[in-house]
């Protein structure tokens, strides 16, 4: 079994630190920047600018992660490595980087709130919690299912795939914004749900954690089938000299 380096974990830890406060702080200064910086409305071209502002900001943490070296914001990216990683792993990811993320996205929101006290409260439930967890699991499942994909199966450089994947969890955060937030990040939304007080209800648990974890371990295991089965196919083919 292989073990974990102590200082490569602290660094790890860190960088899921820092990136989990970033993200949580860099879609309210989207907001920010478009409605009171630029001046724009709340209205069709407002709204286009906003969503054109967070593209780039989904690109920019792509680019951030691929130069943290393994670090993640999200507990949900890093968790097929953790099960298929080792025991070790497994328990230094649940135990340790994702408490480090919650962390992270629960000192983002109070300085958020410290700062800007007019920005609001986060992402809520705005459905009955079973339509809610069916929600947040299909929005997971879908873009665990584009991440696998572009990772091991769809050719193109980084930056090719960045985009893609990008402009997938745009879309998908669309579909699911006026439903649940359309999140698919437990730690980010465990920042503001802290901040409101409504942690540790069972609307929260279901919909923001046990959903989005169901969805990725079941695109995680259908992937894995998909993909056993093409390397089957693959192999089972006559071989011509």
């Amino acid at each position: 079994m292989k073990k974990i380096n102590k200082m490569g974990g602290i660094n790890l830890l860190m960088c899921d630190f820092m990136l989990a406060f970033m993200w949580v702080c860099s879609g309210v200064l989207v907001k920010i920047l478009v409605f009171n910086f630029l001046g724009f409305q709340h209205n069709v071209t407002g709204e286009i600018v906003k969503l054109c502002f967070s593209l780039l900001n989904l690109i920019l943490f792509a680019v951030l992660i691929e130069f943290a070296k393994g670090g993640a914001y999200n507990p949900l990216s890093i968790l097929g490595a953790a099960i298929s990683g080792g025991f070790s792993k497994f328990l230094f990811t649940v135990f340790a980087r994702i408490p480090a993320q919650v962390l992270g996205a629960i000192y983002g929101v109070r300085l958020l709130i410290h700062t800007f006290p007019e920005i609001g409260r986060g992402p809520k439930l705005n459905v009955e919690i079973h339509h809610g967890a069916l929600t947040e699991g299909f929005l997971t499942f879908m873009i665990v299912i584009i991440s696998m994909s572009l990772a091991r199966s769809i050719p193109g450089s980084f930056m090719r795939k960045t985009w893609i994947s990008s402009f997938a969890k745009l879309t998908l955060h669309i579909l699911g914004s006026d439903l649940t937030g359309g999140c698919m990040n437990p730690a980010s939304v465990m920042g503001w749900a802290y901040a409101r007080g409504d942690h540790i209800t069972k609307e929260h648990i279901f919909v923001y954690w046990l959903a989005p974890i169901e969805g990725t371990l079941l695109a995680i295991w259908i992937f894995g089938l998909f993909h056993k089965y093409k390397e089957e196919k693959s192999d089972s083919k006559p071989k011509t000299e």
